[in-house]
């Protein structure tokens, strides 16, 4: 999709708010040459004080991308794009965050258990204008939002798993890019999107601005 201007994307600086692998490896294996550059914003937002889990995601996706910009715009760094994303696993009611420790791990893997969960990530884009005697930035936002179904899982199933300490670093706690892939029964969605980056949703949006001449 973005390959037409994968030339012209080369010659601008991008930058990835985020110390994701799995989210640069997406982006650049599509082509895509990021310096990574993760934000520090605390993402402390209550998700009670927005109407949406998507725009909970959003939010905390577009405060990650400002937090770097307002850090950038004043270094030797000049980025063109800065692409932040927060992905959000969410269940009847309550979002489910990167678990950190064991137990906590294991709660939440018991009440995905048989279950269908949605993964939510909302992506901010800073598109920054050099052209002007005065830097002009704007933030550009999207969310994508994909259905997991896990099979039913016995305590021993999450026992085993929550050993290899996979879960520990990742949003509702499994990867599916890993050993959490062996519970999912089913997806409806984009695959990615559930890695921690919705890409094609993302391609679409880049596409839009490189054929506008906005990027």
């Amino acid at each position: 999709m973005i390959q037409q201007y994968l030339s012209r994307l080369a010659q601008r600086q991008i930058v990835l708010a985020s110390g994701s692998p799995r989210r640069k490896k997406i982006l650049s294996n599509v082509g895509l040459i990021v310096k990574a550059v993760p934000s520090t914003f605390e993402e402390n937002l209550e998700l009670s004080d927005f109407s949406s889990v998507h725009e909970f995601a959003v939010e905390t996706a577009r405060c990650k991308a400002l937090e770097v910009w307002n850090r950038l715009k004043i270094s030797k760094v000049k980025p063109d794009l800065i692409i932040s994303a927060d992905t959000v696993v969410y269940f009847a009611g309550e979002v489910f965050p990167k678990p950190r420790f064991k137990e906590k791990a294991v709660g939440i893997l018991e009440k995905l258990s048989g279950q269908t969960h949605k993964v939510v990530t909302g992506v901010a884009l800073v598109i920054v204008d050099y052209s002007k005697e005065e830097i002009e930035f704007e933030v550009k936002t999207f969310y994508e939002e994909t259905e997991v179904e896990f099979c039913e899982l016995s305590p021993e199933m999450i026992r085993t798993y929550v050993e290899t300490n996979e879960p520990l670093d990742k949003a509702g706690g499994y990867a599916i890019q890993g050993v959490g892939g062996t519970f999912v029964q089913s997806i409806h969605g984009d695959y990615f999107n559930v890695v921690g980056f919705p890409l094609h949703k993302f391609c679409c949006e880049i596409y839009k601005l490189c054929s506008e001449n906005l990027l």
